[in-house]
């Protein structure tokens, strides 16, 4: 069994660190992305931060965006256009973490939350409860919950859920008798003959080989679907299960 670990924004092509980001930090935490701030003007960061996201479009959209403004001092107006401006682009604004009580407040007005819950150990299935004949497969025969980790060089099928929080790593396919909410990534060394098989297909993340799926803003329950590549693109279809 190898852990991989693995870094979205790295996976997305994004590369935080470089000089125009050097005051935007950006990773992703278990409820979705944080965007640290540095030092800098608001408004200038404000649309540094936008520039980024236009340009890395795909990486963004559908998003959960937590904001660490450090000890800015931000009232209802300026965080509200921001929210707006975020939700225009398919990004939801969740929380605002801020060492300033004044912003804290602001925030709280707002609706959005002050606070990053704090991370659980994340818990790995090391074992293999059973192996199917032919080729390396785990089976699971129990809901993933917030925290669970699963990596495999074969095939992973699960018999329940993938809730959000919960991530599968597979060399092979994925598939899920049940709904996938957490993340997927299949094919995860190169092969995009891969799938992603699933009940409810509305995955928090979905990657096949080195490709990312960008679900519709408001995707409705299209019951069971497979997931693979078509044309350098992840398309959703419906999945036959008898």
């Amino acid at each position: 069994m190898i852990t991989r670990t693995t870094n979205p924004e790295e996976q997305a092509g994004y590369k935080p660190g470089s000089e125009k980001d050097s005051a935007i930090t950006i990773k992703g935490i278990r409820e979705g992305l944080l965007v640290t701030l540095g030092d800098g003007d608001w408004e200038t960061l404000q649309e540094r931060l936008l520039k980024q996201i236009e340009e890395k479009g795909a990486f963004f959209r559908g998003a959960r965006m937590a904001l660490d403004v450090g000890n800015r001092i931000l009232h209802a107006a300026q965080m509200g256009a921001l929210r707006d401006r975020l939700s225009d682009r398919e990004i939801s604004l969740w929380a605002v973490v801020s060492n300033s009580p004044v912003t804290e407040r602001t925030a709280q007005v707002l609706g959005l939350a002050t606070r990053l819950s704090t991370p659980k150990p994340e818990r790995v299935i090391r074992q293999m409860d059973t192996q199917l004949p032919g080729e390396d497969a785990i089976l699971i025969q129990r809901t993933l919950r917030s925290g669970f980790r699963v990596s495999t060089h074969g095939h992973v099928v699960v018999i329940g859920d993938v809730n959000p929080g919960a991530e599968i790593i597979a060399d092979g396919n994925v598939v899920i008798w049940g709904r996938l909410r957490g993340t997927v990534h299949a094919g995860a060394q190169g092969n995009e003959h891969s799938v992603v098989c699933a009940l409810e297909m509305n995955p928090t993340q979905l990657r096949i080989a080195n490709l990312f799926y960008a679900p519709p803003s408001k995707k409705k329950n299209k019951g069971a679907e497979m997931a693979r590549v078509v044309k350098n693109e992840i398309v959703t279809e419906p999945w036959n299960t008898r």
